[in-house]
């Protein structure tokens, strides 16, 4: 049986901000920061390790959207994320310009 770090890898993937906004209104969408390796997360999400978990919240590591990142990402619906779920959450992180595909 796969490791849940390998199931959540095969699970990975990118999504475009317009993509995502259902899931925003549902407000099931996480952001995680550069600083943090989204499948780090996720696994510790999955796990219900909640000391990493608060601990990355109370760095604001991993948060709720901001209000000034909705308005962006609304005025640029083809913005690219890696995206992952994990029930019942959409974790996210902002791509770079340099990681976008061309």
């Amino acid at each position: 049986m796969q490791d849940l770090r390998a199931q959540l890898a095969e699970a990975l993937d990118e999504a475009t901000w317009e993509w995502l906004i259902p899931h925003a209104k549902r407000d099931a969408v996480v952001v995680v920061t550069q600083q943090l390796d989204l499948l780090d997360v996720g696994v510790a999400i999955a796990n219900d390790d909640t000391l990493s978990v608060e601990h990355w919240i109370s760095e604001q590591l991993v948060h709720k959207p901001f209000s000034e990142e909705l308005t962006i990402w609304n005025t640029d619906t083809a913005k690219r994320f890696q995206a992952l779920i994990v029930q019942p959450y959409v974790l996210v992180q902002e791509m770079s310009q340099g990681e976008v595909a061309a």
